[in-house]
């Protein structure tokens, strides 16, 4: 009786143990995906595509030539160590003996500072181009962000589009199943032909093509979504989203004024013209004098009375160094900066220009988009209630199966055009965004 309490204790302090740890995954085990929205994805994008971070790193190396051209106006300060054998050397010979005032064996060493004392505005000039060139790759980094999260806004919609696009596909295919259901029954009966029986097996076959286009698109589209945000190429993907949005502004004065003040193009048309006006300046002082200062501390041998003994020595100096020729470069680079602040000019007008353009054609898209979607929604309900009404003619026998297949592939291609309007729509509003100087953040 105590050897069977004793192991029914056992078994149950078993138990208790089993259920006390925690059940861990199996290996074939599979989370469900989580949800992907638009603002999530285009995070993903501006954080982890190779095209953001490249930006990201020819910010930081403009920044650094900011600094590298600041280096003008601070002193170089370098160190030098050598060792030289002379001979023969300076000596005279002298009734008690020759006497020698130089050492064959000479040694050096010396820490030597250098720094430009005035050069009439090079070194200013020269940071001023540097800060233009990080200006625009700052520019550059936020146009490459503005369209990577603009791809990332078409390939999503488009996954959602055809997402919807196959829901509508497999609808008919439904509908077209039933009906050839309903079809091998007449047939049967003798009520129905062999070509009406034919007829509806094409008409679903054709329909079971498109879908199976349209599921490739998809999957395509899913790869190249997974690309821009830097997700596993197999990574399940959840999207949450749909094509009602508000409208987008549609007063073209304001929106190609926001264009003119914040377009990255614009921006950088523009500092391409201060980098060229800089360029322009730096070539013109070129051909200045330069004013130099340099001091140094060290110590050698070579002193007489002992020639061999190394003892400390300081120097100290002003140099003025004026370019006389230089192979007729000033000109040249005279003419090369004069030519490219007309090139920016040029530009910089372009730009503008276009910007305006841009704003106009894409609210003038978006206006055909929203009255496509008002054509189409009228569509989609005659379109609905000719199948309902076809369906019914049909099974009273006063429509044939032409009819009624008709009535079926309508409906459905006036859906497609429907979700093709609104996505149209969809694209067309960001475009309006993107043309007005929206760097499409979220």
């Amino acid at each position: 009786m105590m050897k069977r309490n004793t192991i029914a204790a056992l078994l149950l302090f078993a138990v208790v143990l089993t259920a006390a740890e925690p059940v861990s995954a199996t290996p074939n085990s599979q989370t469900p995906a989580s949800t992907l929205t638009l603002d999530e994805a285009m995070r993903l994008t501006r954080e982890h595509n190779p095209k953001a971070l490249q930006a990201s790193e020819e910010v930081k190396a403009a920044d650094a030539r900011v600094a590298e051209s600041r280096s003008g106006w601070f002193p170089r300060i370098s160190g030098k160590a050598g060792y030289r054998y002379i001979d023969p050397v300076s000596k005279i010979d002298l009734p008690t003996g020759s006497m020698q005032f130089m050492p064959n064996n000479n040694y050096d060493a010396r820490i030597t500072a250098e720094m430009m004392l005035y050069d009439f505005g090079r070194t200013g000039s020269s940071v001023d181009l540097a800060k233009a060139g990080r200006n625009s790759a700052t520019i550059m980094q936020d146009i490459t962000l503005r369209d990577l999260s603009l791809a990332t806004v078409q390939s999503f919609y488009s996954a959602l589009f055809l997402q919807e696009a196959v829901r509508v596909q497999e609808k008919e295919i439904a509908a077209l199943r039933k009906n050839l259901d309903h079809m091998q029954k007449r047939y049967a009966e003798g009520a129905a032909t062999r070509f009406d029986l034919l007829t509806t097996q094409v008409r679903l076959a054709g329909a079971t093509n498109r879908k199976i286009d349209l599921e490739s698109k998809l999957r395509n589209q899913e790869i190249t979504l997974r690309r821009l945000c830097g997700l596993d190429e197999h990574a399940p993907l959840n999207l949450k989203g749909s094509f009602d949005i508000t409208a987008a502004d549609m007063d073209s004065g304001k929106l190609a004024a926001s264009a003119l003040d914040h377009r990255p193009e614009v921006m950088l048309a523009r500092e391409n013209l201060k980098a060229a006006s800089s360029k322009k300046s730096l070539a013109v002082r070129e051909f200045l004098p330069k004013i130099v200062g340099s001091a140094s501390w060290g110590t050698t041998n070579g002193y007489v009375p002992d020639i061999e003994k190394m003892r400390t020595n300081v120097a100290a100096g002003v140099e003025l160094q004026v370019p006389i020729f230089d192979g007729f470069r000033k000109s040249a680079s005279l003419r090369e900066a004069a030519a490219m602040k007309r090139s920016a000019e040029q530009q910089k007008l372009d730009a503008e220009q276009m910007s305006r353009a841009e704003v106009q054609q894409s609210i003038n898209d978006l206006n055909s988009s929203r009255e496509k979607i008002e054509t189409t929604r009228l569509q989609v309900s005659q379109a609905d209630l000719a199948a309902r009404h076809a369906r019914i003619r049909y099974n009273n026998g006063l429509a044939t199966t032409l009819d009624l297949l008709d009535a079926e592939a309508s409906l459905a291609e006036a859906e497609l055009a429907n979700l093709q309007a609104r996505y149209e729509y969809v694209l067309n509003a960001w475009s309006v965004r993107r043309a007005s100087g929206d760097l499409i953040r979220q």
